[in-house]
């Protein structure tokens, strides 16, 4: 278990950050660059479609072995391996599954009641693709940080 649990922690956080990676390196950029009732309307269908059983599959599920990481991380304490076992853990919990809760998801909330067309939703759409975006880079350099941890867990 304590080798396939990193392994499995490495795919997913790294599955899950390239995911984001996308996002902040064209997928955001292109959404902005179209009129801001196109940008906005396409980024609520995202959003609506993303909920889906093989991302949140994906999502959740590396949350819970993060999170069993974290655990592992405790015995035995103090060797590198354990170390490494709770930097993953940590870094895709907090970084990777909070930061969505509490950044992302509230400004996703904010977005889906806006009317893709209102002066309301054209004022609010460079907001969102800048602070979305801002917590977006985080989650993705977390994600990168709980992959590389996890893979380096292997090795000890």
């Amino acid at each position: 278990m304590l080798t396939t649990l990193p392994f499995l922690v490495c795919l997913g956080a790294g599955l899950t950050g390239g995911v984001f990676f996308a996002f902040s390196a064209f997928v955001m950029k292109a959404l902005a660059e179209l009129p801001a009732e196109h940008g906005l309307a396409a980024m609520q269908r995202i959003n609506r479609v993303v909920l889906n059983p093989g991302f949140l599959g994906l999502f959740i599920g590396t949350t819970v072995l993060a999170a069993i990481c974290i655990l592992a991380g405790f015995f035995p304490w103090g060797s590198t391996r354990s170390a490494l076992l709770l930097a993953a853990g940590l870094c895709y919990v907090i970084g990777a599954f909070g930061v969505t809760a509490v950044c992302n998801v509230p400004r996703n909330e904010r977005l889906a009641r806006l009317d893709s067309g209102s002066a309301e939703a054209a004022a609010y759409w460079p907001v969102y693709v800048r602070e979305w975006l801002r917590w977006n880079h985080v989650r993705t350099a977390a994600c990168l940080a709980s992959s590389a941890a996890a893979a380096a867990a292997l090795a000890c």
